[in-house]
C-alpha cells in the first residue's frame, strides 16, 4: 500500500470546505493560463466561501492581525497562489497601499470593513512624493468580495466591531517577496516595503 504523501496528508486534514475551495481554485488555474482570468473565475468561490456559517463560527478563535500582520492559511507551491487571514479590531485604521504586480481577492467573512479606492494625481517624477485622493468608499458585510487589480491604491478600515476577512492572493506576499508602495496622504509621501508579516495558521478540521 502507498503511503500518502505530505501535501496528502495535509489536505485530509484541512476543514472540508476549504479543502474544498482549495481544489476548485487548483482546477481554475489548471484551466486558465490569464492571470486576471482566473481571479475572476476565482471570485465567486471566494464569495460563497465567506457565506460558509461553519467558517464563520472558526474565524471567532482566529487571533488578531493587528501590528502588519496576516494569517497565512495556505500557499500552493506549484501554482503559485496564496490564501490569507486578516482579523481588524473594531475601529482599526489602515493604511494606504498597493500590492505591486499581485491580483488580491478581499473577501469579508465576519462584521462590516470600509473599502477605499484612490486616485494618484501627481506625475510620480519626484522621488518619495505621491499626492493621492480617494476616489470611492464601499462598505463591505459578510459575503462581500473585491478584486483589487495590480498597483491599485486602496485601503481597508475595520468597523464597529471585529472583523474578519479572507484573502486569495495570485502571489504571496510578505517579507521578501515583492516591494510594495505604501501611501501617507497627510504628508503627500510615498516609500516602498515589503507586506504584512505573515503567521501560519492551521485550518484543520
Amino acid at each position: 500500500m502507498n503511503k500518502a504523501t505530505a501535501p496528502e496528508k495535509a489536505a485530509a486534514q484541512r476543514l472540508p470546505v476549504f479543502q474544498r475551495f482549495i481544489d476548485d481554485l487548483r482546477a481554475i488555474w489548471a484551466a486558465e493560463s490569464e492571470t486576471q482570468t482566473r481571479m475572476e473565475k476565482a471570485r465567486p468561490l471566494l464569495e460563497k466561501l465567506v457565506m460558509n456559517d461553519e467558517l464563520k463560527a472558526r474565524s471567532s478563535d482566529w487571533p488578531s492581525t493587528e501590528g502588519g500582520k496576516n494569517l497565512l492559511f495556505y500557499v500552493d507551491d506549484e501554482l503559485g497562489f496564496a490564501i490569507n487571514g486578516v482579523v481588524r479590531m473594531p475601529g482599526r485604521l489602515g493604511n494606504v497601499h498597493d500590492h505591486a504586480n499581485a491580483w488580491v481577492l478581499y473577501g469579508v467573512l465576519d462584521g462590516t470593513e470600509s473599502l477605499e479606492r484612490y486616485d494618484r494625481v501627481d506625475d510620480g517624477s519626484k522621488p518619495g512624493y505621491a499626492e493621492v485622493k480617494m476616489s470611492s468608499v464601499t462598505t463591505g458585510s459578510q459575503g462581500k468580495v473585491d478584486l483589487v487589480p495590480p498597483y491599485d491604491i486602496h485601503a481597508e478600515q475595520g468597523g464597529p466591531t471585529r472583523s474578519v476577512a479572507v484573502i486569495l492572493r495570485s502571489q504571496r506576499l510578505g517579507e521578501g517577496t515583492v516591494l510594495q508602495k505604501g501611501f501617507d496622504p497627510k504628508t503627500n509621501t510615498v516609500t516602498e516595503r515589503y507586506g504584512p508579516k505573515q503567521i501560519p495558521y492551521d485550518l484543520s478540521a
